[in-house]
């Protein structure tokens, strides 16, 4: 059997490609910033003890961290607008990711707070601060450092993800693909270039991510 491989059709495509890579890291860094925020917030409302909020949260988490994530980027895709909201598919796409990940967010933070020493919460109050300033300006900073290398793996995971966004023809780099596809017929010689792209993407991240620790939490350099 001959196979005959042809990557030029691919390759003369690269405008194309690059267009969809910078909309994947669109969706991916916008993503992990909802998510963040979703996870920080979420930790200080359950530690705030009021318990109609801490069971909103919890169940939140029980049915992000239960269903697939298609499952869940369809749901806000199909039914926000039978509540009247619609948006387009990639604020849809970056909702998704940032709920998705704000879950997954949200416990490993969770676990952060937890590592922290109870003295720095004693020390806080002996000044006089309140428990949300005490979250703010003494334990969310060591929290971090504590879960920072679980936080980043989490964002790596987010970013492949966006890959799953072409379901509801969101553009982004698979979607590009998909595209090239259907027009040269070529499914071998895309699929292996939007692999390689991938994992390059991936390992810029986890660089940048690692970059990132080294210079806010003075991680070692290695």
């Amino acid at each position: 059997m001959n196979v005959n491989l042809d990557f030029w059709v691919v390759f003369a495509r690269w405008p194309e490609l690059l267009s969809g890579l910078a909309y994947t890291i669109i969706l991916a860094f916008a993503g992990m910033a909802l998510s963040l925020v979703i996870g920080i917030l979420g930790v200080a409302i359950r530690r705030a003890n009021e318990r109609i909020s801490s069971v909103i949260v919890s169940a939140f988490i029980e049915v992000i961290r239960n269903t697939p994530f298609l499952v869940q980027i369809f749901f806000l895709y199909f039914a926000l607008p039978f509540l009247g909201i619609k948006l387009s598919q990639t604020f849809t796409a970056i909702l998704a990711l940032g709920l998705n990940g704000g879950a997954y967010a949200i416990e490993i933070i969770r676990g952060g707070v937890d590592s922290v020493p109870r003295g720095q919460w004693e020390a806080g109050y002996a000044l006089g601060l309140k428990s949300r300033d005490i979250f703010r300006m003494v334990i969310i900073k060591p929290a971090l450092r504590a879960i920072y290398p679980s936080l980043a793996s989490q964002f790596i995971l987010l970013t492949l993800n966006t890959a799953i966004c072409t379901s509801i023809s969101a553009f982004e780099l698979t979607s590009v693909g998909q595209r090239i596809e259907d027009a040269t017929f070529r499914s071998f010689e895309v699929y292996f270039t939007l692999t390689g792209i991938y994992l390059l993407l991936s390992l810029c991240v986890m660089s940048l991510l690692g970059f990132i620790g080294r210079s806010a939490f003075n991680y070692p350099t290695r």
